[in-house]
């Protein structure tokens, strides 16, 4: 039906990148945002206190109930400054590889559930299957589960091996596979750190 609309709604790891929950509703609700956030919490375990999430500046996250459930739950939260889609990066990051992906439909869903149909299979595919390259290449699922840092310990070794071998078919830019400890929500690239710099001097 024309002006009928379908909205996602999804929470991301942003350690892991692990799509951690996500539902498809005919509407912007605070409530259903809520219902989701509480679902979540409980199928992750998260203690309160325990968690923060930071989202944009949509009703559903802004509305009294999603922000009393918080509350209830002892999650924290941020959200991004109005029009500035870097402080959502990882999201929008998410956002685009599914937008990107083979296999996006080109003709609206035909109702609510084929719609959620869809996102199933989607987001089991980016948390089982994608290899992510901003967390070594593996996938959200395997970084979530704590198994990537022996992943990427192996590979590490099978490219020494394979460059003690064959040295002249690498070159010194060899992909590195240490394992990524820390994750920055939104990290300075190296001009805002030099303009930053040069205030703190003048």
């Amino acid at each position: 039906m024309r002006g009928q609309h379908f909205y996602l709604y999804l929470f991301e790891d942003l350690f892991s990148r692990k799509i951690v929950g996500w539902q498809v509703f005919d509407c912007e609700s605070a409530e259903l945002a809520g219902q989701l956030l509480r679902d979540i919490c409980m199928r992750q375990g998260i203690a309160p206190g325990q968690l923060t999430v930071h989202s944009d500046n949509g009703a559903p996250m802004k509305g009294e109930t999603m922000l009393a459930t918080m509350q209830r739950l002892g999650v924290a939260h941020t959200r991004s400054r109005p029009s500035v889609s870097n402080d959502n990066p990882y999201v929008e990051s998410t956002f685009r590889t599914l937008k990107y992906r083979p296999g996006l439909p080109v003709k609206p869903f035909e109702n609510l559930l084929a719609a959620r149909r869809w996102v199933t299979e989607l987001a089991h595919w980016y948390n089982h299957r994608h290899r992510h390259g901003a967390i070594g290449f593996v996938t959200p699922a395997q970084r979530h589960a704590g198994l990537d840092r022996v992943l990427l310990e192996q590979r590490a070794l099978v490219y020494a091996r394979a460059r003690q071998e064959n040295p002249q078919r690498w070159s010194a830019q060899a992909r590195q596979w240490a394992h990524i400890d820390v994750v920055h929500f939104n990290p300075e690239n190296s001009q805002l750190k030099e303009l930053r710099n040069t205030q703190k001097a003048a």
